[in-house]
């Protein structure tokens, strides 16, 4: 059996960045190690992780891409769905993050904006896709 376990942000400020989706998401905090080093969040079916890039360099020997607000985004996203847009738009934008795109309504019906979190990942905001 496989399934998917939880996706982990290499990050320069582990508990600042966990504190950003809390106050911005309402996430709650699921674990963080005594060195704050690690950290998950409980967001549902799926976790999201953080892990110092300090850690991430010592996981991958060869050293990675980091995020950077002073760069593009990496072409993948993490996917939050809300019932309303643009009020988690106005919250995380309270708290730090910064405005890619504007809400916008979809064909199918989907109301879906990109932001960037302080550490300068995509993060899609969309509200529910109904069948």
């Amino acid at each position: 059996m496989i399934k998917f376990g939880y996706t982990i942000l290499y990050v320069n400020d582990v508990t600042k960045s966990i504190e950003f989706y809390e106050q911005s998401f309402g996430f709650k905090r699921k674990f963080i190690t005594p060195e704050n080093d690690y950290a998950e969040l409980d967001t549902g079916n799926t976790t999201i992780s953080f892990a110092s890039k300090q850690l991430g360099n010592t996981n991958l020997k060869n050293g990675f891409l980091e995020s950077s607000l002073q760069e593009k985004p990496f072409g993948i996203e993490i996917a939050l769905i809300a019932d309303n847009v643009k009020e988690v738009i106005g919250s995380s934008l309270k708290n730090g993050a910064l405005l890619l795109e504007e809400p916008i309504v979809k064909p199918w019906g989907q109301t879906v904006a990109y932001i960037r979190d302080i550490d300068g990942f995509l993060i899609e905001l969309c509200s529910p896709i109904t069948h």
